[in-house]
């Protein structure tokens, strides 16, 4: 069995999505002592975790990308690939200045780039440090009325691997909301498909062809997520999903 993270924000007003930029270091030094960190399709071993960042904000460019670097660490970045610009000229104080909730209103992500932008995401790639998936086009729950999932799915992928020249084989489930038809055409289309779920995962397959993430947001302690009590509770979550047959 082996944890695969997932984070969102550093250094956000929106606290239950974020984490400090300390705490996030003291975190991943922690990993960097004990664990061996994977990109999809990786060998896993004894000691293998998988960290997931969502959404490609700014604030992993510029918190986290160095700390991976720092500490030899790898990261999958989810990217919605609408929200994605060339390059910026914005100042870092700029693009970390907006709330949380006024990311994604109107034009804000062309006014205050607060995204990642397609050269820093090359610049990741070419570090080997961090791979790309997408997080759908427009991150959307893909359970709404009127979702074209084949544009969010499969759409998201061509433009990605167009703009970076690069092949994404993973895709990381927007709110982790699914149903079938989505869960198909992901599957269809990537080799790797996450959700959300405070489970473990046996193998690269998952469980019921979905790999599940266990929450690293809102971190007390930078060993919080590997304590005894929560890696129990993970375990048994696990093995009731194995039980039952089910994603």
């Amino acid at each position: 069995m082996f944890s695969v993270i997932m984070y969102h924000h550093i250094n956000s007003d929106d606290l239950p999505l974020s984490n400090s930029d300390t705490m996030m270091e003291a975190h991943l030094a922690y990993i960097a002592e004990r664990y061996t960190t994977l990109f999809p399709g990786d060998e896993i071993n004894k000691n293998s975790i998988c960290l997931t960042f969502d959404d490609a904000y700014y604030d992993f460019y510029h918190y986290v990308f160095p700390l991976l670097k720092k500490y030899n660490l790898k990261a999958l970045l989810a990217v919605p690939s609408v929200y994605i610009l060339e390059d910026t000229d914005l100042k870092s104080e700029q693009r970390l200045s907006l709330k949380h909730h006024e990311i994604y209103d109107g034009d804000n992500y062309k006014t205050y780039a607060p995204f990642c932008t397609y050269t820093e995401l090359r610049e990741m790639i070419q570090s080997t440090h961090v791979v790309i998936a997408s997080h759908s086009m427009h991150h959307v729950n893909l359970c709404d009325g009127g979702i074209d999932l084949e544009q969010e799915i499969f759409g998201s992928k061509v433009i990605l691997e167009e703009r970076l020249g690069y092949r994404v084989e993973s895709f990381v489930l927007p709110y982790g909301k699914y149903n079938d038809a989505a869960v198909a055409l992901a599957r269809e289309h990537y080799s790797y498909v996450f959700r959300i779920g405070n489970a473990l995962n046996p193998s690269w397959e998952g469980i019921g062809n979905l790999i599940y993430r266990v929450k690293g947001d809102g971190l007390k302690t930078p060993d919080e997520l590997f304590k005894l009590f929560k890696q129990f509770g993970y375990w048994f979550k696990t093995m009731i999903k194995i039980l039952k047959g089910s994603r």
